[in-house]
């Protein structure tokens, strides 16, 4: 018995005298020389001295990147004056390949009235351009090219962009070659066909210079969820402006883009009213002024009507009435609910497109 008290002595006295060491090695390393140098140090010290690897959105640069294209548009401009030879002046801008047929979203402003479009991929490859058609009140175009094999971006067909959310702004700016800048959402917009300002637009402090035009607004995924647009400009040359740049939504952009290939441009429906909100116990709008000539006319509404549904949809607020409108195909007769001086009636409004 005294031989096993003796060697669990023996044995506590070894453990706590190994347990003490490594406390000192582990705070006071130089206590041995070289140890610090040694391998045995680091496997020991390892797990305390790893660092997490850096932030990076490089993993999702890599895979939208590829489908971010420059956009070179030449007009020709011929001088009236006698003896002056046509100049050609060159447009810079980017674009999104959208699939693999060769369609690619770029911005209005970027090609407007140019008489050549060239476009450059990012494998150095060349190809002449086919403008399929355009949108004024998004300033969207759709182009063509005839190659197979192309690197398409990264779509989701229900992408919601959320304010705060981090986005990745590429194109080529200043012909500089492409270029990233970063920022976050500050303020989202519609997604709806109806007329467009700067309100329903993506913003955000991703910057935007000449040649961004039409690039790619991406997630921290490398999805895309806009298409970059323009910076925020005011008549007051005074005034500093920075951080304010926007982008079309991509469900917006792709609604456009399918329009325009199926149908060569953007289709509208139209019902001809001026309208504002409408505050009281049910939501709607007010009808304010209505135009002659107009699909609203015909049916007989009137100014003061209270709109509160159409067809089967509730009315919400102005903007998600006239986004039902502009998205019904023209010559479609709609149920308006409306009320008339108190009274809830029924009106059928045939919506025609509206005019261009």
């Amino acid at each position: 018995m005294k031989i096993i008290s003796s060697l669990k002595y023996i044995i506590t006295a070894v453990s706590y005298g190994v347990l003490i060491a490594v406390i000192l090695l582990l705070f006071m390393p130089n206590l041995v020389p070289n140890l610090s140098d040694s391998s045995l140090a680091k496997s020991l010290f390892k797990g305390g001295q790893s660092q997490k690897a850096p932030l990076s959105f490089a993993k999702a640069v890599s895979i939208a990147s590829p489908a971010v294209v420059n956009i070179y548009s030449e007009q020709i401009e011929v001088n009236p004056q006698y003896g002056r030879k046509p100049r050609k002046s060159t447009r810079l801008g980017s674009g999104v390949i959208m699939s693999t047929h060769g369609y690619i979203l770029t911005n209005l402003h970027v090609i407007r009235q140019a008489d050549l479009i060239q476009v450059l991929l990012q494998n150095g490859q060349v190809y002449p351009a086919e403008l399929i058609g355009f949108d004024h009140y998004t300033d969207l175009a759709v182009l063509k090219i005839n190659a197979s094999n192309l690197p398409v971006i990264p779509q989701k067909e229900q992408q919601v962009s959320l304010v705060g959310d981090i986005v990745l702004a590429i194109g080529n700016p200043l012909n500089l070659g492409q270029t990233v800048t970063q920022g976050i959402i500050s303020a989202t917009g519609r997604n709806g066909l109806s007329n467009t300002s700067y309100l329903e637009f993506l913003q955000m402090d991703a910057a935007i210079n000449e040649g961004n035009s039409g690039g790619a607004l991406i997630n921290s995924n490398g999805t895309l969820v806009g298409i970059n647009s323009r910076k925020f400009t005011q008549s007051n040359p005074q005034l500093s402006i920075q951080g304010i740049f926007f982008a079309v939504p991509y469900q917006l952009a792709y609604k456009i883009m399918r329009q325009i290939i199926e149908n060569g441009k953007v289709v509208r429906g139209w019902l001809g009213v001026a309208t504002q909100n409408y505050h009281n116990e049910f939501k709607g709008f007010v009808i304010e002024e209505i135009m002659n000539n107009s699909p609203a006319q015909a049916a007989g509404l009137q100014v003061g009507d209270v709109v509160y549904q159409i067809d089967n949809q509730a009315i919400k607020n102005v903007t998600d009435a006239l986004d039902i409108i502009a998205e019904t195909q023209p010559n479609t007769e709609l149920t308006f609910k409306i009320y008339r001086r108190g009274n809830p009636i029924e009106a059928k409004v045939k919506i025609i497109e509206l005019p261009s």
